[in-house]
């Protein structure tokens, strides 16, 4: 059986004969194609600087480190995410503070983040989930009020926008280039800012505390890309515009035909990217056996995620057990369905019609 898998990264003769240049080129760690890459990407986003990391989880920890977060601040955040979000606070020496989340857009919710404030809060790290932006007029807003840095977690919202305004604008962003995000280099990250001053402490971080070869001025890490990430992800980004377009056409499609779950919702100035199509298994009906019946027809499913991140045991040692009620029931509701540039109509057809036999 012909199976439809839940993502599959879109290569080309471009990437391949990217990464071959530079495999000839003899220059395989952090060079020209990783400046370039950073100069394009700014320009994507709309910032001044772009810092190119090995890989999201460092993108977060950078961006924290350079906006002086540490041991005794807070950090508020969303329980409905990657646990990358949570462990690169705790990496700091922060401490997360969840704030539940909205139940259509599964973002957190904007008017519960000024109750969770502290004297210890530093910063709000908002997630871009699944591709569509967090209302980041009214978090702004709120950060503006109380003096608090804004961390941008868009790793899965590579070209999102929200009222005209790219992911990764709004603070400071980062992102994740793993394979299967929107705009992938296998591994990678990036960490985004108009700050001149968090741009050069983002560099320093990223290469052992260096501004200068060999004078290290701070407590530096190995965070660098190489130039064969780099090579992919200037490809990948010369056809971003036509990937986001398949995967929107995908989502309108499976839209306008399942009738059998709760669609995405997709709110008012949002450009959402469909990092993954989330749908809500409600009604009675069990998500497990959703599952084994789309495994069953041939069709992967993913549930992201099925434990929020403020009741996975490491978390919970650290900030106790809390209760986030919206998020805990997305946990037991959601499945994203395949919405992959790749898919053909007739694969598009197959998964609205398992799904509506429901």
């Amino acid at each position: 059986m012909k199976r439809i898998p839940i993502s599959k990264p879109d290569i080309t003769d471009s990437e391949k004969a990217a990464v071959m240049e530079v495999l000839e080129s003899g220059f395989l760690a952090q060079g020209p194609r990783t400046a370039l890459f950073e100069e394009q990407f700014a320009q994507l986003c709309g910032v001044r600087h772009a810092i190119a990391v090995s890989n999201g989880t460092c993108a977060l920890v950078a961006a924290l480190l350079a906006n002086d977060i540490g041991p005794g601040d807070e950090v508020i955040t969303t329980p409905f995410t990657f646990m990358a979000t949570a462990n690169a606070i705790l990496f700091t020496g922060a401490k997360p503070v969840f704030v539940d989340i909205d139940g259509e857009t599964f973002n957190v919710d904007p008017q519960l983040i000024e109750a969770a404030i502290t004297p210890r809060t530093k910063a709000i790290l908002p997630v871009h989930l699944y591709g569509q932006m967090c209302e980041m007029e009214e978090i702004r807003a709120v950060a503006d009020r109380h003096g608090l840095k804004l961390i941008e977690d868009a790793c899965q919202s590579v070209g999102a926008s929200y009222k005209g305004k790219m992911a990764g604008s709004f603070g400071t962003g980062t992102f994740s280039f793993y394979a299967t995000k929107n705009l992938m280099t296998g591994e990678g990250g990036m960490v985004t800012t108009n700050d001149d001053v968090i741009a050069e402490k983002c560099r320093m971080i990223r290469s052992h505390g260096m501004k200068q070869r060999y004078y290290h001025e701070m407590v530096g890490y190995n965070f660098r890309m190489m130039d064969l990430q780099a090579a992919i992800g200037l490809a990948q980004l010369e056809r971003l515009e036509t990937m986001t377009a398949r995967r929107r056409f995908n989502a309108g499609f499976l839209n306008r035909h399942i009738e059998a779950v709760s669609i995405p919702k997709v709110r008012e100035g949002c450009g959402h990217v469909w990092h993954q199509y989330t749908v809500r298994v409600n009604g009675g009906r069990k998500r497990d056996d959703v599952v084994r019946h789309m495994n069953e027809a041939g069709i992967d499913v993913g549930v992201y995620y099925p434990v929020p991140v403020h009741k996975q045991k490491s978390i919970q040692a650290v900030i106790g057990d809390v209760t986030m009620p919206v998020a805990e029931k997305m946990a037991g509701e959601v499945l994203s369905l395949p919405v992959h540039p790749l898919l053909s109509e007739e694969e598009l057809a197959m998964i609205v019609a398992e799904i509506n036999k429901l």
